[in-house]
């Protein structure tokens, strides 16, 4: 409006400038020519005519300007009339609109006390305004204190709940713009409703207390939202549980199915299982049940049936269930295919119970709620002698008790009223209580009643007479048994399974010199040990008696030493007894031990003996091997009588002397073997050896005393008895020690007989005589080292071959065997492995 007005303004005085401007031309034109003209010469007439001309000039002036005002006031009046009549209907219409803005604002007004409402306005992070009935807050009759900021305060005056859910909506308006409506209750029982929306980037905010008709609405609306919920958390629970239920219309058709249903007939969905209705039931179990709720009045009528229908592909056993609602019925199947099983099971295993309380020996006797006998086993009939038939009729427990009295089987009692009320107490006791019962026949019973969970007693009655006597009979075996221990001379403990010492003769408390005061306190193995070290302060033996008393996982015996400072030797010996308790004994061996002593040294002083008589005899052969073969290489030399001619005489003693030599030298040759062997320094020289080479070279070293022993040999070798691995000397050697023994024990006429044959992988030489033989005794020892044995023969030797063949087999990874009877000859077999084992080097004993 006022760039309007300027651009008036401007017009306006344009236009009075543009008339004063023609007008001065127009003034100014004729007077500037005369001027110009009168200019040379200046006279009194021109001057006069010149102050005419400035008179015309400044009439025409103001004539210019009178006409410029003119126009300017004329157009000032025309913009100044345009204006006003502008003005004027713009006074018009904001009048107008102020008088509509004042209704509206008076309608706001009457709309908003119209009734009890507040509206709250947030303008960003500012303050909020409040307009309305700020009273709203408080309960009516109250007048307002604290200022209209109580009204913000939802806590103060909302229900807990309600005041929580407003604040969290309140709080995502301000900060998201989130609109919402709430029903409120405030703490006095009022209703409000509350509406939060954005507006003109405003929250705004407007409570107000609902109406009566407004109220029920809001209730009706909120249980109608409660019962939508309990519907569907009902739907979600019928959804949960494992049995299928249904829902039909009036006309029997499936109305609503849950998910069990939906499994059970194996649809696709609920939809599709309603849809097409898929029934659980056959038509004959559904009509039956529609029969069923029909013959009964009533809406609420309920039929339930023990069919049996098809559940996921399998025959089930179900309890239906349908009642009749308004418009319909809903059906529930529960299978008791399980529930039968179990109950079968339960009825097997009560049947089971029975015939195993029957032949039980505890008399057993049950009572229900009216205390009637209702169950018993053979042993209580045959404990109190009473008739099957008295016992079928079911009589009351006081009968039964009064007949047992009649019949003198009872304890006697001075007060027998008494003592039944306190017996059948029982039925009102809470735990089980335990009597004894002393009959007049010398019986002892122990009498358990233990009252049953649904009402009733439950009597076991425990015969304990043998249990007595049997106590009693141990007890005195126990007294005969401490004194009979008391009594011994070797000193004996018994440790509990707590490890403290329950027993100690007086033999123990003797020998270790204990107090008889500790032995009356039953103290631990600790302190008994601690005490007995004083004695015998050896550690490792005691610790060894601490873990066999107190270990209880590895229960085993233990046995050793102790020496006492007195030179006493004891053997201590620990042995588990029952239930966790350990025996301790102790023998004096102090003269055994002794003589043990003494045998030891002996046989110390013996073996040392042995051995100087190896180390002399070993030493004597190599010290004797030298100047023995001098004499053998001499005699040869005499013998040849290259330095000189020999008579028949010197001939005669030159061979005597050979043999001797060649003998000896074949003794210390054998001596020096087993010296090698013990040592562990003789090896074996490997080589292929043929087998009947080898037995033919050991014969002809003896041809000489079969010829004068005449005696026949006997030679079983195969000619394709081949060859094996072996040190050929040594196996030579074996068979002359072998044919040398068997000549030596046969007489002149026996037959010696060598055989070779082969057995697998093994080669088998063997040498038999038939001899005298050996008895048993000398067979065992033929193999020890100077073991000779004549036997009434004139064979003598050191009674070292068998002792050399044995080692030298052994060496060879074989055995020997000895096969020998009186009168029946002797049979030494060798074996041989076939294939080259590893070189034993242990020499045989």
């Amino acid at each position: 409006m006022w760039v309007d007005r300027a651009v008036q303004i401007r017009v306006c005085v344009g236009a009075l400038l543009v008339g004063a401007s023609g007008a001065s031309a127009l003034a100014a034109g004729p007077g500037a020519t005369t001027q110009a003209t009168a200019a040379p010469g200046t006279t009194s007439l021109g001057t006069t005519w010149a102050t005419d001309v400035i008179q015309h000039t400044h009439n025409a002036a103001g004539l210019a300007i009178l006409i410029g005002l003119t126009v300017f006031a004329t157009i000032l009046s025309l913009l100044h009339m345009r204006e006003r009549s502008r003005w004027t209907r713009r006074e018009g219409d904001l009048a107008s609109e102020l008088a509509r803005l004042h209704g509206s604002h008076d309608l706001a007004e009457l709309l908003l006390n119209a009734e009890r409402q507040v509206i709250v306005t947030w303008a960003g992070r500012g303050d909020p305004v409040i307009e309305g009935d700020v009273t709203l807050a408080l309960p009516e009759g109250r007048s307002l204190a604290g200022g209209s900021e109580r009204i913000l305060a939802f806590s103060t005056w909302l229900a807990a709940s309600d005041a929580g859910a407003l604040d969290a909506a309140v709080l995502a308006l301000r900060e998201r713009g989130t609109g919402f409506r709430l029903s409120l209750r405030a703490q006095d029982g009022r209703y409000m409703e509350a509406h939060g929306q954005a507006l003109a980037g405003r929250a705004l905010l407007r409570l107000r207390e609902t109406s009566e008709e407004r109220r029920q609405l809001n209730e009706l609306r909120h249980r109608l939202d409660e019962a939508k919920r309990g519907l569907s958390a009902l739907s979600n629970l019928l959804d949960a549980i494992p049995q299928p239920v249904w829902q039909r219309d009036q006309d029997g058709a499936l109305a609503w199915v849950n998910t069990a249903y939906v499994a059970a007939v194996e649809a696709p969905s609920r939809e599709g299982a309603v849809v097409a209705g898929i029934e659980l039931l056959d038509r004959q179990a559904r009509e039956m049940i529609a029969r069923h709720d029909g013959a009964r009045p009533g809406s609420g009528a309920r039929g339930a049936f023990r069919l049996s229908a098809v559940v996921a592909g399998g025959r089930r056993n179900l309890d239906v269930t349908e009642s009749v609602i308004e418009g319909g019925r809903v059906g529930i199947a529960v299978d008791v295919s399980e529930l039968e099983s179990v109950r079968a099971d339960l009825q097997r295993q009560m049947d089971a119970n029975v015939r195993t309380l029957d032949q039980l020996p505890t008399a057993v006797a049950m009572f229900d709620a009216r205390q009637r006998l209702i169950f018993h086993n053979a042993a209580y009939r045959h404990l109190w002698g009473l008739d099957q038939s008295f016992l079928e009729q079911r009589p009351l427990d006081g009968e039964i008790l009064d007949h047992l009295r009649a019949s003198r089987k009872l304890p006697e009692q001075a007060d027998f009223k008494s003592w039944k009320s306190d017996v059948l107490a029982a039925y009102r006791a809470v735990e089980a209580n335990e009597t004894w019962w002393y009959l007049p026949d010398g019986r002892s019973l122990r009498v358990v009643a233990d009252p049953n969970p649904q009402g009733g007693l439950t009597y076991l009655f425990d015969d304990v007479s043998e249990s007595v006597k049997l106590e009693s009979r141990y007890n005195a075996l126990m007294r005969v048994q401490a004194e009979t221990l008391d009594t011994l001379k070797e000193p004996v403990a018994v440790f509990g399974a707590d490890g403290r010492l329950t027993f100690a003769n007086r033999a123990f408390a003797t020998a270790w010199r204990l107090d008889a005061a500790m032995l009356v306190e039953r103290p631990r193995v600790d302190a008994v040990i601690a005490a007995c070290r004083i004695l015998s302060p050896d550690e490792e033996p005691w610790l060894d008696i601490r873990a066999a008393v107190t270990d209880l996982e590895t229960r085993a015996g233990l046995t050793c030493r102790l020496e006492i400072v007195d030179g006493t030797v004891l053997d201590c010996a620990t042995q588990p007894l029952p239930e966790g308790a350990t025996l301790l004994t102790l023998i004096d061996v102090t003269a055994s031990v002794n003589v043990e002593r003494a045998l030891t040294e002996k046989n110390d002083a013996l073996e040392r003996a042995s051995l100087l008589r190896d180390t002399f005899v070993h030493h004597v052969s190599y010290e004797l091997r030298s100047p023995l073969t001098n004499i053998i290489g001499f005699t040869q030399l005499l013998g040849d009588e290259t330095v000189g001619a020999l008579n028949d005489r010197q001939r005669e003693y030159s061979d005597h002397i050979m043999r001797s030599s060649g003998a000896l030298l074949v003794m210390i040759n054998d001596i020096l073997d087993l010296a090698s062997i013990d040592a562990g320094s003789l090896e074996l020289s490997r080589e292929v050896v043929d087998v009947r080479a080898t037995v033919e070279a050991a014969v002809r070293g003896l041809e000489d005393r079969f010829a004068e022993s005449a005696i026949t040999l006997d030679l079983a070798v195969p000619d394709d008895i081949g060859s094996f691995v072996a040190d050929g000397k040594r196996v030579r050697q074996i068979l002359f020690n072998l044919l040398s023994n068997a000549v030596g024990f046969s007489a002149p006429g026996q037959t010696v007989r060598v055989e070779a044959r082969r057995e697998g992988d093994e080669l088998v030489l063997s040498v038999a005589d038939h001899g005298r033989g050996m008895p048993v005794d000398v067979a065992a020892r033929v193999f020890d080292r100077f073991e000779s044995h004549t036997l009434g023969t004139r064979h003598r030797g050191v009674g070292l071959g068998l002792s050399i063949v044995r080692s030298f087999v052994e060496l060879h990874g074989g055995r020997v065997a000895l096969d020998s009877a009186p009168g029946a000859g002797t049979r030494v077999t060798c074996t041989f492995p076939v294939t080259d084992p590893l070189a034993h080097r242990a020499a045989a004993e």
